[in-house]
């Protein structure tokens, strides 16, 4: 979502000063010199700058009546520097932050950021009350398909049998796996996981189920396993479609009796775990080639669940991609960060073979290395740009192959058609300030 800021200030200094930074730092800002004018305008902003001393109607009326709207947006006041009594004043009326005169442009754009994120988290709430966004701990969605999996997710939560989650690689299984420990009954136990493709063959028995002292070349002390330190909990294993056969033996015999038995040792230790496994790879090809027990895969897939790729959660690219932006801006101390619409249409376009971990690393990479608070398609690795135009019918006979810019262009053509050529209006629609827009045409011209 692009910040929208509508400053209200009659010295033109102070106002032009305030709308170059704050453009600068990639939000779209309308000025206007008086309550009055602000009030004409269109208030679909996300925050409102407004100095308390204006002529007409002033600083502090102007407040009253926004407060009074219904999801009003967020409102700073500038008063005189030690004005501290008006500065509570309209905090106590309603304002969101006050700034003082000299205007420190560090603390502009650090209480914008602010109170942008917190309008933006407001908005994301209220859509997905609306609009059917579902949660599962850390997972979201606003798919039908993924909130009847959510919905089946918690169903089994609440159970003790083993569960499978099947998928692609990077859809989620281990964020899945989480969520079935952290909505059940063990949620206060432990999750131990382990990826058995990690793990070398002949030391996997003593990982996972311990061993004694003595037990083999190395085996100086006792040892605990896996399984042991999952007691009370729940244990994930990872791509289970590796494990062993002579181990996957030994995993059924765990499931049937809650027993194991460390390497070396004569005696049995009983334990009280939930497993959850997962595989990317299809297991009853595995059974059909020898390197699966078809008596495991029966016992684990009578509870199962499947992720499916992001290529089939095609309205959720634009929702993960706001939810990584937002966390990563936040952890790496950045202000409010957004997509340009441009960079939002190319990851729409593009497949995702690494499915929602590859989103979540390029978002990662673009927040890291973007110049400007609004992500472009430049902040995307090289992959992302190759993508097609023209129908997207799995019919069509032939597509035609445009670069990043032709796209761009013919996307900034589109929009100004639509408006008649209103540049200002336009800008607003892309999520680019003017000048920015300005300097894309002089490009193309």
């Amino acid at each position: 979502m692009t910040d929208r800021i509508l400053i209200v200030e009659d010295d033109p200094a102070i106002l032009e000063l305030l709308t170059e930074e704050l453009e600068e730092a990639g939000h779209i800002v309308t000025g206007v010199d008086s309550a009055e004018q602000a009030l004409l305008h269109d208030l679909d902003v996300d925050v409102i700058i407004s100095d308390i001393r204006l002529p007409g109607m002033d600083g502090m009326t102007l407040l009253e009546t926004l407060v009074q709207q219904p999801d009003h947006p967020a409102v700073i006041i500038i008063t005189a520097f030690g004005s501290i009594d008006q500065a509570v004043d309209a905090l106590q009326r309603g304002a969101d932050d006050f700034l003082t005169k000299p205007l420190d442009l560090d603390q502009v754009r650090g209480s914008v950021a602010r109170l942008s994120q917190h309008r933006r988290l407001k908005t994301r709430q209220q859509t997905r009350q609306t609009h059917g966004i579902c949660h599962l701990d850390e997972l979201t969605s606003c798919m039908p398909a993924m909130a009847q999996l959510f919905d089946q997710a918690r169903r089994l939560a609440a159970q003790q049998a083993a569960v499978l989650i099947q998928g692609e690689s990077g859809t989620g299984k281990e964020l899945l796996a989480h969520a079935l420990h952290r909505e059940g009954p063990r949620h206060s136990g432990p999750f131990v996981a382990v990826n058995c493709a990690s793990i070398a063959p002949d030391v996997m028995e003593s990982e996972c189920f311990g061993h004694v002292k003595g037990a083999f070349t190395g085996a100086i002390a006792h040892r605990r396993g896996l399984f042991q330190q999952a007691h009370g909990g729940t244990l994930f294993l990872d791509e289970i479609g590796d494990m062993p056969l002579a181990l996957q033996a030994k995993l059924l015999r765990v499931l049937q009796t809650h027993r194991v038995r460390p390497v070396g040792s004569e005696e049995e230790q009983q334990i009280d775990i939930r497993i959850v496994a997962a595989t990317n790879r299809p297991l009853d090809a595995l059974i059909e080639s020898g390197l699966f027990r078809e008596d495991l895969f029966y016992r684990l897939e009578t509870f199962s669940l499947t992720l499916p790729p992001l290529r089939e959660r095609p309205d959720d690219i634009a929702l993960l991609a706001e939810h990584f932006i937002e966390r990563y801006s936040r952890e790496q101390g950045h202000g409010a960060m957004s997509l340009s619409p441009t960079a939002l249409s190319l990851l729409r376009a593009y497949p995702f073979p690494g499915n929602v971990r590859e989103l979540d690393n390029a978002i990662l990479r673009a927040v890291t290395l973007a110049n400007t608070s609004v992500l472009e398609p430049d902040d995307f690795p090289e992959r992302f740009r190759h993508v097609t135009a023209g129908s997207d019918s799995q019919n069509a006979q032939t597509q035609e192959w445009l670069s990043l810019e032709q796209m761009e262009q013919r996307y900034i053509q589109r929009v100004l058609d639509a408006v008649d050529g209103n540049k200002r209006r336009a800008a607003d629609i892309l999520g680019i300030g003017r000048k920015t827009l300005y300097r894309r045409l002089e490009a193309r011209d």
